[in-house]
C-alpha cells in the first residue's frame, strides 16, 4: 500500500515476521509475538486503574483486536481501524438508530402533551375553586398529574427518554475497553509490543510511542469539534443548557489534544478512527432514505445535506 512505501526494508522484514506469527496457530506461537497473556497485579493491592486495565471487558478487548489482526493479517495500523469500524457499524450504529426512532416519537408527542397541559390546567383551575387551593397547591396538583399523564403516553408509545440512553451506557464502557486493550498491548511487557511496535505507517511507525508530529492529536481534536458543530447546528434556537453543553463538549474536544499526544499511537489512532466513524454514522442518519426504512413518525427534510451547508453559511458567513 502506498501508506506503507517510506518504511525501512529492516521494519517490513520485522512486520512481516510477526504477521506470519499471528497466522499460524496457537500450539507453538513465537516469542516475539505470541497471544497476549492477561498479566495479573501480582500480590500487592492493585489500584482503580490496574483494576480497570485488567478487567474482563479489557482482556475480551484484547483477544477481539488479536483476532482480527490474526485472521486478517493486516498490518496492525489497519487492524484498529477496521476493528473500530465493524465495533460502531455492528454495536452502536444500530443503538443510534434506535435512539433516533426513540427520540422521533417523544417529539411527535409534543402536540398531544400540550394539549393535554392545556386541559389539565383548566381542570386544576376548576378544582382550586372548589377546594380552596393556594396558587403553590394548584401548581404541585399539575405538576403531579402532568407527570403522570406524560408517563402514560410513554408507556403507551414506548418511547421513554430514558430508553435513548442506551447508547452511552453501551458506547462509553466499548469506548473505554478498547482504549485501555491497546494500551495492555503496547506496554513494555507485553507479548506484542515489538510488533505493535512496528506496525504503524507513516509519521506513526512505532505504534506503541507516543506521536511525536501531533498530527493524530490534532486531527482528533479537530474531527471531534466538527461532530460538535454538526449536531449544534441540528437546533436553530439552542436553549442555554444546550449551549452550556455545547460550549462544554468544545472545550471537551480540545482537551483530548494534549491526552492523545501522550498516549501510545495505537490509543490516539483508535480514538481518530472511532470519531471519524461516528461523524460519518451522524452523517448517514440523516439520509431520507434511512428515515423511510425507519419509519420515523416526524417529518424531516428531504435535502439534509443542503439544509446542512445553508446552515453552516448562515452562521459563520455572517
Amino acid at each position: 500500500m502506498l501508506a506503507l512505501g517510506g518504511l525501512h526494508i529492516l521494519r517490513h522484514s520485522v512486520r512481516a515476521s510477526c504477521g506470519s506469527a499471528f497466522l499460524r496457530k496457537y500450539p507453538r506461537p513465537p516469542a516475539s509475538c505470541s497471544a497476549p497473556r492477561h498479566l495479573s497485579s501480582g500480590g500487592a493491592d492493585p489500584g482503580w486503574y490496574q483494576q480497570a486495565a485488567h478487567s474482563a471487558p479489557v482482556h475480551l478487548a484484547e483477544d477481539f483486536l488479536v483476532q482480527v489482526q490474526q485472521t486478517s493479517g493486516l498490518p496492525w495500523w489497519i487492524a484498529i481501524a477496521v476493528s473500530t469500524l465493524s465495533v460502531r457499524t455492528l454495536i452502536t450504529l444500530p443503538l443510534a438508530a434506535y435512539q433516533m426512532r426513540l427520540l422521533a416519537k417523544v417529539e411527535a408527542l409534543q402536540t398531544e402533551i400540550a394539549a393535554l397541559a392545556k386541559r389539565l390546567r383548566y381542570e386544576v383551575s376548576i378544582r382550586a375553586e372548589e377546594r380552596g387551593w393556594t396558587d403553590k397547591q394548584s401548581r404541585f396538583q399539575f405538576r403531579k398529574n402532568l407527570r403522570r399523564l406524560v408517563s402514560q403516553l410513554y408507556v403507551r408509545d414506548n418511547c421513554h427518554p430514558l430508553k435513548a440512553s442506551l447508547l452511552v451506557w453501551v458506547q462509553l464502557p466499548l469506548w473505554i475497553s478498547l482504549s485501555l486493550a491497546l494500551r495492555n498491548l503496547s506496554n513494555q511487557d507485553s507479548p506484542l509490543q515489538a510488533c505493535l511496535a512496528t506496525g504503524g505507517a507513516l509519521w506513526f511507525p512505532d505504534l506503541t510511542s507516543s506521536d511525536s508530529t501531533w498530527l493524530l492529536p490534532l486531527a482528533l481534536g479537530l474531527t471531534n469539534l466538527l461532530i460538535v458543530e454538526v449536531f449544534s447546528l441540528q437546533r436553530s434556537n439552542p436553549s442555554s443548557v444546550h449551549k452550556l453543553l455545547t460550549n462544554a463538549m468544545r472545550g471537551l474536544s480540545l482537551l483530548m489534544i494534549p491526552i492523545a499526544a501522550n498516549v501510545p499511537s495505537s490509543m490516539a489512532l483508535y480514538w481518530l478512527c472511532s470519531s471519524l466513524v461516528g461523524l460519518g454514522h451522524n452523517l448517514l442518519l440523516r439520509a431520507p432514505a434511512l428515515h423511510k426504512i425507519l419509519k420515523l413518525p416526524t417529518r424531516r427534510s428531504d435535502t439534509p445535506y443542503k439544509d446542512l451547508m445553508d446552515a453552516v453559511s448562515r452562521k459563520y458567513r455572517k
